[in-house]
């Protein structure tokens, strides 16, 4: 990878960048969804929107997902092998791992002190609201969680995308290529490879990231409405407001303080992952654009970024665990309980836990926060409440989550000397003149 070809500016022709198309299909997407749900028709309830535009938004979340396994392995096996030293990849691991940890639980902690100022709930009205089918998730145990990470059959982690037993299998085939030297040469290239083929195909996907983000956002708007929010208008503006407290201040100051690098800088670099995500609210679909976004916008080195992105969209869910916080203090106030300094501790660990041993996939909150209400003995049923906005929040959430893992991924870089500064600083980096997404020089040399 040569610094001229991320220095170098790039030739601008006035054609518009894919964010900003992304981001006028995002709004285009609100208005015609908000239109369509007040018409209320049901030729295009049916047809137009739970048929056509379901067929674009579910054929593009498919187009991202596939990518993700096989970008995991050969950019891992990659990584693994540009690191060549086990003892630099378990520090990696440690540092990120612990991080993961640090940022959840930071994240959920601040929404229950938000909640608690706040007070969402107090003297909600809980007539004709239907707690009917609503049942709990048992909660993992710590040890089953560890054990978990381990996988019987790697081709059937493969097959499930189990993340984390995809990477620790990984790993461990990385560490023993690793093991026999110039023998395997030929594999670390073929891997180098294909590697560069996914990220070309991420490429191809992006293209058509307007008109998947366009279907997604307008099916959820004209489906959900607005009118949704106003019984829970307090969660939601709390929820929204603690989300924004860590997507803005903490994480940002995390980034400067660990890692000294400009906050601006990064979360412009970082804005077509989280419209990505706010449009899948899928942390693991959007695996290849954070990856991406951090390799050839940010500069970090893949060695890093193939270990922490897929290992956080896994472990750290700061935005699901920030709405568990307020969730809890909400149903809480609902129900007139007083959970008390051990329910507080009770609902960060269980948030930290259930976040190491649950994928991120859409609505996979609402599981996680069943467990969270077991453990602290408030009524399952009262998540009816927040049910119908739910899918809305989880968009959110998810921009946060996928924001918190590239911070800790930069985090680790830079403390491991495995950044391009010349890519950070250059506000033009994975970029051409159109916008669109570039795989670097060596992928096409």
């Amino acid at each position: 990878m040569t610094d001229a070809s991320h220095t170098s500016p790039p030739v601008h022709d006035g054609k518009m960048s894919l964010t900003m198309k992304i981001m006028l299909a995002m709004g285009l997407g609100i208005v015609v969804g908000v239109v369509f749900n007040t018409l209320n028709i049901a030729f295009i309830n049916d047809h137009v929107v739970a048929g056509f535009f379901g067929m674009i938004g579910k054929m593009f979340v498919n187009a991202l997902k596939m990518l993700v396994v096989p970008l995991v392995f050969f950019s891992l096996i990659g990584g693994v092998a540009g690191i060549g030293d086990v003892r630099v990849l378990g520090r990696v691991g440690t540092k990120s791992f612990a991080l993961y940890i640090a940022t959840t639980a930071l994240a959920i902690t601040v929404a229950l002190v938000l909640a608690t100022i706040i007070g969402p709930g107090t003297g909600f009205d809980m007539t004709g609201i239907d707690a009917s089918g609503i049942s709990a998730a048992e909660a993992p145990s710590v040890w089953n969680v560890f054990a978990a990470i381990v996988p019987t059959n790697p081709i059937a982690a493969f097959a499930s995308g189990e993340m984390l037993q995809v990477i620790f299998y990984t790993v461990v085939l990385g560490i023993a290529v690793l093991m026999l030297g110039d023998r395997s040469k030929p594999f670390i290239e073929a891997c180098d490879y294909m590697n560069e083929v996914m990220m070309k195909i991420v490429d191809l996907v992006m293209r058509a990231a307007p008109y998947g983000v366009f279907a997604l956002i307008a099916k959820t708007f004209a489906e959900q409405g607005l009118g949704l929010f106003m019984p829970v208008i307090a969660y939601v503006l709390t929820l929204v407001a603690a989300l924004m407290i860590h997507l803005f201040i903490t994480l940002p100051g995390m980034l400067k303080l660990l890692s000294g690098l400009s906050p601006i800088t990064f979360m412009k670099k970082m804005r077509p992952a989280q419209i990505f995500a706010f449009s899948t609210a899928s942390s693991n679909a959007t695996i290849p654009v954070t990856y991406q976004c951090t390799t050839e916008r940010v500069g970090v080195d893949e060695s890093v970024a193939s270990f922490c992105i897929p290992f956080g969209a896994t472990i750290n869910m700061d935005g699901t665990a920030i709405m568990q916080g307020v969730a809890t203090v909400f149903l809480a106030n609902v129900y007139g309980i007083d959970l008390g300094l051990m329910g507080y501790l009770t609902v960060i660990g269980m948030a930290v836990l259930a976040s190491i041993g649950t994928a991120g996939v859409p609505g996979v909150g609402l599981v996680m926060l069943t467990m969270v209400l077991t453990q602290v003995g408030l009524p399952i049923e009262g998540i009816a409440i927040i049910l119908g906005v739910d899918r809305l929040m989880d968009m959110i959430r998810t921009a946060v989550n996928i924001t918190g893992d590239a911070i800790v991924t930069t985090i680790v870089a830079k403390g491991e000397g495995k950044i391009d500064m010349a890519i950070f600083d250059n506000p033009d980096a994975g970029t051409t003149g159109e916008g669109e997404a570039h795989l670097p020089d060596h992928a096409i040399a």
